[in-house]
């Protein structure tokens, strides 16, 4: 049998948030005043150092999915049907629940109104964005269906593309959370749209051109070490940013993870649960139930960035959300691989 293993940086993923964390401190520490220049950066209200940072993590990611994988949507119905109602109908409600739970009254004690207000809304945002890139990794771990994956993420990212700005607004909106509609929508045509067809016209042109192999083995590997520095760049800048208020509040990251974590394993378990109860084979049941659990905290990320701006409490939280995602999804990979039938 295959031994499964993770590759080197996602496996020791929350280390390097945790080098970035310090080292951004340090940086912020040692520019003093400076930091702030860099921090307002900005045209239109979109930091740019962050913002062509987060547009090198997100292209990578999107020019690998297949939307010629649709085509197989007939023979995974029940499959989608599950993955479809819990990445949209359950986990961005059950998120913005725990974290409303947690920050606005468990936690009371130890943050502001305002510190909890500006969690929630970070939560919000991953709460509402299912994972896109990493679930590949945790459907291979946990022996899934490789087709299967490929179609759920195609049916995901499209329907992101129509769903997250009307679900964050509803969700922000009954939490008293004002986020401006325009501004909404230009972080999404920004970091989700312009990237996808940046992603579909490359993945099409370039396998046209020079074929499936050369695309997957020569263009995406040149582009993972760019992906990867892009993303501990700009977690080095965000906590160059934050660096006071860590400092001030170094608890709040730990209060911020527990809701986070616990919402993981809760949509974890429903979505397994579903598949048990649709009778889905356990190579469709371990991504699906994956998908919902883990969170594209990219576009997360960069949306927290550009409404509420880099040195907000939203950033900070969909930043935990990367600190706690492998740890946590590694343990559901176990669990999936455990609960095999």
């Amino acid at each position: 049998m295959e031994t499964k293993k993770i590759a080197f940086f996602e496996k020791y993923l929350s280390v390097w948030v945790l080098l970035c964390i310090l080292a951004g401190i340090g940086v912020g520490q040692l520019m003093g005043d400076q930091i702030e220049v860099i921090s307002k950066s900005e045209i239109y209200g979109v930091n740019i150092p962050i913002a062509v940072l987060i547009w090198m993590m997100i292209y990578p990611m999107m020019a690998q999915i297949d939307f010629d994988s649709l085509s197989n949507v007939g023979r995974h119905l029940k499959g989608l049907g599950l993955t479809v109602t819990v990445n949209w109908l359950i986990a961005p409600f059950s998120m913005t629940f725990f974290a409303w739970v947690f920050f606005k009254y468990i936690f009371a004690a130890w943050m502001s109104p305002a510190e909890a207000e500006a969690y929630l809304s970070g939560a919000i945002l991953l709460g509402v964005a299912p994972c896109t890139a990493m679930v590949f990794v945790w459907s291979y771990l946990s022996n899934g269906d490789a087709n299967y994956t490929l179609v759920q993420v195609a049916v995901n990212d499209l329907i992101l593309l129509v769903a997250f700005v009307p679900l964050v607004q509803f969700l922000a909106g009954i939490n008293g959370i004002g986020i401006p509609y325009d501004v909404l929508i230009a972080s999404v045509v920004i970091f989700v749209v312009i990237p996808l067809l940046a992603g579909y016209l490359s993945n099409r042109l370039l396998i046209k051109r020079y074929g499936a192999q050369w695309f997957k083995e020569r263009f995406l590997t040149f582009f993972k070490p760019v992906s990867i520095i892009a993303l501990l760049s700009t977690l080095v800048l965000l906590f160059a940013y934050q660096g006071q208020q860590i400092l001030n509040n170094p608890l709040h990251i730990l209060l911020i993870a527990i809701p986070l974590s616990i919402q993981t394993y809760v949509t974890f378990f429903i979505g397994w649960t579903g598949a048990r109860l649709l009778k889905l084979p356990h190579n469709i049941a371990a991504p699906a139930a994956m998908i919902g659990a883990s969170n594209f905290f990219e576009l997360a990320v960069a949306v927290a960035i550009m409404v509420f701006g880099p040195n907000s409490g939203a950033a900070l939280a969909t930043v935990v959300g990367v600190l706690i995602e492998v740890p946590i999804m590694l343990s559901l990979v176990f669990l999936a691989k455990r609960w095999k039938y």
